[in-house]
Parts: C-alpha cells; structure tokens; sequence
C-alpha cells in the first residue's frame, strides 16, 4: 500500500493550524484580499449593543421600502408555501414572461438574479478573468470593484464629477484589456442621475467588445420625464446590459430577486454561469404579483417623493448640506460623520456612514415614513448639537 495521511488524531493541534494556513494560503491571492461588503447595521444587533427595545429603533441605512410588501405579494408567497419543498422554476417562466409582456423583450433576453447584486457578480464571472479590467466610478456601488476583484480582474477607478460618473473619464479609462464598464443610474451611495442623451452618447463611444452593465436599481423612483429609454437602447447596443431588482421601490429585499435584460447572446452567458435554482419559489410568485400591483408602487413612489422633500427641507434648516438625489436616499454632510453616527445609534437611529466609499464626513440616510424621518431629523439635530 502507498503511503497514507496519518490519522488526524496523530497531531497536535499546532499542526493543524500550518495545515489550514497552508490551505488558505493556496486561494488565489486576489480572493484573499477581498475586503468583503459591509452590510447596514440590523436592528437586532444594535438593540443587544444599546440595549434598547426593537420596536424603539428606526433604520434608515439600507435603502428598503418603508411601506414594506405589496398585499398582493405577501398573498402571492401565501398561495405557494406548501410547495417548498420541491425545487423552484428552474427558468422562472412564469416571472420572465410577466417581464416580456411589461418591457417588450424575449425571454431569451431575460436572466433572474438573487438580486441585482447577483447579476452583477454573474457578469463579472462571465466576462472578466485575470489579464482582463473593468471600468468603474470613485463613489460608486462597492459590488463593483468586489465582483472584478473576485473576477481576477483589475479594477480602473475612474474620478467622479460633482459625486457622480464622469462619462468623458471612463471613455479615456478603457484599454484593450477592458470587457465591462459599470454604471449606477441613479448611482449608489450619492444619488447623483445620468441624462438620457449623455448616456446615449456615451454608449456610442463604448467598443463593442466592452459590456456596460447599466444598474438601475432605483429606476422606479425616476418622474418619467428622467428615465432613460434604456431598454430601447437594447436594439441599438447589443454590449448593453440592464440590471434591476425587486428589493428597493417594490419592497421585496429580504426575497432577494432582480432581472437583467441583454442581447439574448449576452443573456446566454450569464445563463451558463448562474447557479440553477437562484430565485426561490417565493420570491419569484411575489415578484409577479408585485409587478401587477401598479397602485402600491406609486404609493410607495409618492411616499419616497414627499419624503425627501421632508428630509431635505430639515437638512437645510440645520444648515447642512446634501447631495440632490434620484434614489430612495441622500447623502448628507456631517463632518465628523463617525462620531455623528454613533450618536445616532445611542439614540436608536441607524443610518449608514460611508467613509468606506471615500466620504468620511457623509452620512447616507434612507427615506422612510413620516414619522421615521421626523425622528431621524430629530435625533440628528441632537447629535450636532452634542458634537458642537
């Protein structure tokens, strides 16, 4: 008999440890050095460090609907329970036909994601490797420079114009290594929007051998007058590719659902990379029902509306500036924003620093209810007043 391993046993513990080092040591080294995201704070997890009560803390830091659920979903996942136990629709063709009758595509144009975040990363894996580079803004959602990190990828931070994408700037970043550009429209943490004939131009200019990934997660919250025909662009541009998701204006983050649209080619290769039963049963029968439910989504469009003009309007009595936003959200200027924030969370109110983007004096506050945004108001005016 050859040569066998020694029981584990045989060894101490010491040994076990140069094992595991050597192991790990073994992943490459552009996994290794991954800084993994950094999600909001849950309310749980503060009320164990503040000891305060759940029902006594308001979060506004992750961008999520503050009317929750649309009714129709909450009963669409009621009628499907009992069949948990065997696997979800594979290809969602109940979901990506309810999506080919609402935006006028194919469904082989069609890719369901466990959120926009998914798409995101199955773009990276199907286009990106080692040797190749991804385009991208300072300021601009972290899942970027993580998925072409993940990819082997080098990441080209190109400098923001006034918080935003400076389209000239990535245009003169790509190289002949390039094979994604990554565009926030409206852009994540700042809020800051594209116009329809700037990003027209743009994709003009883009190579056809570079995929731009056009994340439009907060689409929904756009007057029509200032969205983009981006799916109209789809003809025109076949290295064009739309990411959205059901987590932000209809209200389903914790279901963990999104779609991109593409050439139905492009969609072929997402295809191949995508885990099999990535949407759940669940999450695609809310869907569904989420997207027929137009009277809740402009109620939840009208909330975010007025609320913004509520949060905004309380910033500029304290004398503090923000950056206009698109979103669901707005980034405001605190200076010492790490000391702000804990104040804010001694006072149960959780919203999200974002030194981590490059703005250590910003606080981005999600739009919640009345009420919530009233208590944040508050709580902040406190906090300003303790710190001066």
């Amino acid at each position: 008999m050859g040569d066998r391993a020694p029981a584990h046993h045989a060894f101490p513990i010491t040994h076990y440890k140069y094992w595991l080092m050597e192991l790990c040591n073994l992943s490459p080294s552009y996994v290794r050095a991954i800084a993994p995201y950094q999600p909001g704070k849950p309310i749980a997890e503060l009320a164990r460090e503040m000891h305060l009560a759940e029902e006594d803390i308001v979060k506004l830091a992750s961008n999520e609907n503050p009317l929750g659920a649309s009714p129709r979903a909450l009963a669409a996942m009621e009628n499907v329970l009992m069949e948990i136990a065997r696997y979800p629709d594979g290809n969602g063709f109940l979901l990506k036909s309810a999506l080919a009758e609402k935006y006028g595509v194919a469904l082989k144009q069609i890719v369901l994601g466990n959120g926009s975040n998914d798409l995101l990363e199955l773009a990276a894996r199907a286009f990106l490797a080692p040797g190749t580079s991804a385009i991208y803004s300072q300021y601009a959602f972290a899942v970027y420079p993580l998925a072409t990190q993940a990819a082997g990828a080098r990441g080209i931070e190109t400098p923001a114009r006034e918080y935003g994408h400076d389209l000239k700037a990535m245009l003169e970043a790509i190289g002949d290594d390039t094979r994604i550009i990554f565009i926030a429209n409206p852009n994540n943490p700042t809020g800051t929007l594209l116009g329809s004939a700037e990003l027209e131009h743009f994709l003009d200019q883009v190579p056809h051998t570079v995929l731009v990934v056009l994340d439009e997660a907060y689409t929904e919250y756009l007057p029509e007058a200032q969205r983009s025909n981006s799916i109209g662009w789809l003809k025109k541009y076949p290295n064009l590719l739309i990411t959205r998701t059901f987590s932000k204006a209809y209200g389903l983050a914790g279901l963990r659902v999104g779609f991109a649209l593409a050439h139905p080619e492009v969609a072929d290769l997402l295809n191949r990379v995508r885990q099999p039963f990535n949407v759940n049963s669940l999450a695609q029968a809310a869907a569904v029902a989420a997207m027929q439910d137009e009277a809740f989504l402009e109620e939840c469009v009208e909330i975010n509306r007025s609320g913004m003009e509520q949060i905004t309007a309380g910033l500029s009595q304290m004398g503090l500036s923000h950056i206009p936003s698109a979103g669901n959200f707005v980034a405001v200027k605190v200076g010492n924003a790490a000391a702000i924030n804990h104040s804010l969370l001694k006072q149960g109110v959780i919203v999200r620093p974002i030194a981590n983007y490059g703005m250590p004096e910003f606080l981005r506050v999600s739009i919640g209810l009345e009420a919530e945004n009233a208590r944040f108001l508050e709580a902040l005016e406190q906090s300003l007043a303790q710190e001066g």
